[in-house]
């Protein structure tokens, strides 16, 4: 069929660049708050990078918000590998390692096991299923100072107290129920027929999960990998009272560092303290930055 001159127009539609209104007051509203949220989280972050590498007489000197005359990774050197964080003068690298023993086996145990239970509520129905994600709900909404007591009694128990093991056991149990939560609206958003068709062909339990419907929530995982690293990274109450003297994470060490109030007070030390401490989980956050929005909003819509 030849189609007109004056039909293909109508088809195809206009032409040429489209039409930008640069100077829409909408527009100009959405930038000013852009810019002004973006100004108030990181100023402060360029304050504790300006005084880390300054030196003491140019800290006392009083403008804080000023770029080092002669910037200087002095500061840096003496938080991770001299600065006294109690007892020893080691600097925060000993901590950074045991906060590294921490939290690899505890975000990959709570991730997994918190997913599991979502495919598991999302997907296999069972008797009682309602009344168990209740209960992990519930559980998820205990504030934590509450349980400290029965916890540390029956970690005592267990004669794990002082040991890493028993900040790991705990900090992957209460991370379990949130990350049941977000699984199993992850994995109630997906199309059933995915998982009926999986079944027809035969493909059991763990296939199901491991090679056909995981694969589909990257984005969920990347966002319960963030939640759970600056959770864990970040404990201190857990840690102060289960972990013991010789296992103090990085937290706990960098508490020790900013607020010891003997000596002359090293301002560009402890700036340099709270950024080391703080790199992990915002390195995670960078990384996996472009999932997040897509992970959080996942099974949003679903009615199940």
């Amino acid at each position: 069929m030849v189609v007109a001159p004056e039909s293909e127009s109508l088809l195809t539609g206009p032409k040429g660049p489209r039409l930008r209104r640069w100077f829409a007051p909408a527009r100009i509203g959405v930038y000013a708050v852009l810019l002004l949220a973006t100004f108030f989280y990181l100023f402060p972050l360029y304050v504790m990078i300006a005084t880390s590498l300054k030196d003491l007489d140019e800290i006392r000197a009083g403008n804080i918000f000023a770029w080092p005359e002669r910037p200087s990774g002095a500061a840096w050197v003496r938080a991770w590998d001299e600065r006294c964080t109690g007892l020893t003068c080691e600097g925060i690298k000993v901590g950074f390692w045991n906060s590294v023993k921490i939290t690899v086996p505890t975000v990959a145990l709570s991730v997994f096991l918190g997913s599991l239970c979502g495919y598991v509520l999302a997907m296999w129905r069972y008797r009682g299923a309602s009344v168990w994600f209740g209960l992990l709900l519930f559980g998820m909404f205990i504030p934590p100072p509450v349980i400290l007591y029965p916890l540390v009694y029956t970690v005592g128990l267990l004669r794990m107290v002082g040991t890493l093991q028993a900040v790991i056991i705990v900090n992957t149990i209460l991370g379990i129920p949130f990350m049941a939560l977000l699984f199993r609206n992850a994995f109630a958003a997906l199309p059933q027929d995915l998982f009926r068709a999986a079944r027809a062909d035969g493909a059991g339990f763990w296939r199901i999960y491991w090679e056909v419907l995981l694969p589909l929530l990257k984005p969920v995982i990347a966002v319960a990998l963030m939640l759970q690293v600056t959770a864990v990274w970040g404990d201190f109450m857990f840690s102060a009272v289960l972990a013991g003297v010789d296992n103090l994470p990085m937290t706990i060490q960098y508490h020790n560092i900013v607020s010891n109030v003997y000596g002359t007070r090293e301002y560009n030390v402890d700036m340099a303290a709270t950024i080391l401490t703080a790199a992990v989980p915002l390195f995670v956050y960078f990384t996996c930055g472009r999932f997040f929005m897509r992970g959080v909003t996942s099974g949003l819509g679903t009615g199940r």
